[in-house]
């Protein structure tokens, strides 16, 4: 399946995870498919001004593999000796500039190949800050990525023409909003954060480490949120695997890459089927029948509080299905993971329709 017309492309943050991107633009090279417009926020915001630099995936990839963790984080041990709690972050900025130069190099937006916007947040306001538009052009790609990248806490802010910045994913780690007011057409979001899955072990890794992790469950929720009653441009999701591997993983760079890669002809492979004229809202979908195993459920009320649509609390005082057939997107379901007792269940099923 291929877009008739213009189409917009976003990327989110995650982390060392936004590897898959790469993937991404890999499979939407062979699919033939060029988006008008590339929308970055944190990793993804490196990658894609990577690609709207000229650079081609096989290149990006080739760079990916060779990184390690000194070409990124490298802990500011003076700052934090003598500055203590007023030092401005954990690590040094030096590393990750030097990484981004070799990926973008020193132009502005305006010396681009392919449209880019940014996404930031200015710190001292509190407003998002989208460098590439009109007015937010004419500065380097490079100083706009840094801080998109910049987590609070983790990299210091960049002062880029007067405005403080940091991380886009304070406020939108998926900024789709920001495409679809661009590109009149179907958006391309790809999801490389954080979701509910079961992750052990985040409170033997450091502070950093936890930190991060808490950082990424506030964000899924936030586009959980964002994203529940989206409805136009039809947005394509994309959700490459990656949930099992840490935001600072240096060991899975290929696997990422070729997860993204699977991840985007998959998806696309199932469009066909899922994605009639004038449709609304996320693809792919499936169709699932809910179920509730009366011998684990214990009665908690949680399922009928993230899904009264759903269920309800019976004269028993365990919960019901009231509406076993759902059409999923890949953002629905997540009371499954929040039952306590793991009651709930859902299998796929033929679509009726």
């Amino acid at each position: 399946m291929r877009f008739d017309g213009p189409f917009s492309l976003v990327l989110g943050g995650g982390g060392l995870k936004g590897m898959a991107h790469i993937g991404v633009f890999q499979a939407l090279e062979e699919l033939g498919m060029t988006p008008e417009l590339v929308v970055g926020c944190s990793m993804g915001s490196l990658i894609a001004a990577a690609w709207a630099a000229g650079m081609s995936p096989r290149e990006m990839e080739a760079i990916a593999v060779g990184v390690r963790r000194k070409d990124v984080f490298r802990i500011a041990h003076a700052d934090m000796a003598f500055k203590r709690m007023a030092a401005p972050a954990i690590y040094h900025s030096e590393p990750l500039d030097e990484l981004i130069h070799r990926l973008v190099g020193d132009v502005t937006f305006k010396q681009l190949k392919h449209r880019l916007v940014v996404a930031t947040v200015d710190l001292n306001t509190g407003a998002q800050v989208l460098w590439g538009q009109p007015g937010l052009d004419d500065v380097r790609v490079a100083d706009a990525v840094f801080a998109s990248c910049a987590l609070p806490g983790l990299f210091p802010p960049r002062d880029i023409d007067g405005r403080v910045c940091v991380d886009g994913a304070v406020i939108e780690n998926l900024p789709v909003r920001v495409a679809a007011a661009l590109v009149p057409g179907p958006a391309i979001a790809v999801h490389v954060g954080a979701t509910t899955t079961l992750r052990a072990g985040f409170e033997n890794e450091g502070f950093a480490a936890t930190y991060a992790r808490g950082l990424e469950l506030v964000m899924h929720a936030m586009l959980r949120e964002r994203l529940h009653h989206w409805k136009t441009p039809p947005l394509m999701f994309v959700h490459p695997r990656v949930e099992h591997i840490g935001m600072f993983s240096f060991s899975h760079t290929r696997e990422m890459i070729q997860e993204g890669y699977r991840s985007t002809i998959e998806t696309f492979t199932e469009l066909p089927r899922n994605f009639p004229a004038g449709a609304e809202g996320i693809f792919p979908r499936r169709s699932v029948e809910v179920s509730v195993d009366q011998n684990r459920c214990v009665g908690c009320g949680a399922c009928v509080m993230w899904a009264p649509e759903v269920f309800r609390m019976g004269a028993g005082g365990k919960a019901e299905v009231v509406a076993p057939l759902r059409h999923w997107s890949p953002l629905d379901g997540h009371y499954v993971r929040h039952c306590p007792t793991w009651a709930i269940s859902a299998r796929t099923v033929d679509d009726p329709r």
